[in-house]
């Protein structure tokens, strides 16, 4: 199975693709889509959905698993990166690629084994699941890598 993990944001919007089989992991790529920070809000969600596409077209996922929004301060930022997240699920729907959302808890207990892990502790144990020389980079690949990982405990398997 291959799965596509999202790190929501409209500024860096934060993949990771992995195949998953049985209980082994094998990462095939990540990276970030970014958009500048002086384009107009609108223009910047249109970039995410032409890219988002496109990441679709290369690596063809079977499912896409992506963080749910926790936000305890700025509601703007919060209401912004919810916006590009749903322009990510409705990209997602159309291509009838299946979405499944996961708590930054369930991430953690997923990849750590404990809800309350450290982000370094989180990204160290991406690392050695993946079999990486390094943390990838830009940290939002990283969660994205994460939230993948999640998708394959969780389902063990099914789509």
């Amino acid at each position: 199975m291959r799965i596509l993990g999202i790190d929501p944001g409209y500024a860096i919007v934060g993949f990771g693709i992995v195949d998953y089989a049985g209980a082994n992991f094998a990462p095939i790529d990540y990276g970030a889509i970014l958009t500048e920070a002086h384009t107009p809000f609108t223009e910047r969600l249109c970039s995410i959905d032409i890219d988002i596409h496109e990441v679709f077209r290369r690596y063809e996922p079977d499912c896409m698993a992506v963080e749910k929004l926790y936000f305890t301060s700025n509601q703007k930022t919060a209401i912004d990166v919810a916006q590009a997240r749903g322009i990510l699920i409705l990209a997602a729907a159309k291509k009838k690629i299946p979405v499944f959302e996961y708590t930054p808890l369930q991430v953690k207990m997923a990849v750590v084994g404990y809800g309350k892990a450290e982000k370094k502790q989180v990204m160290n144990m991406t690392k050695n699941i993946l079999k990486l020389e390094q943390i990838p980079k830009p940290d939002d690949a990283a969660d994205a890598l994460a939230i993948a990982i999640c998708h394959g405990h969780f389902c063990r398997g099914k789509r």
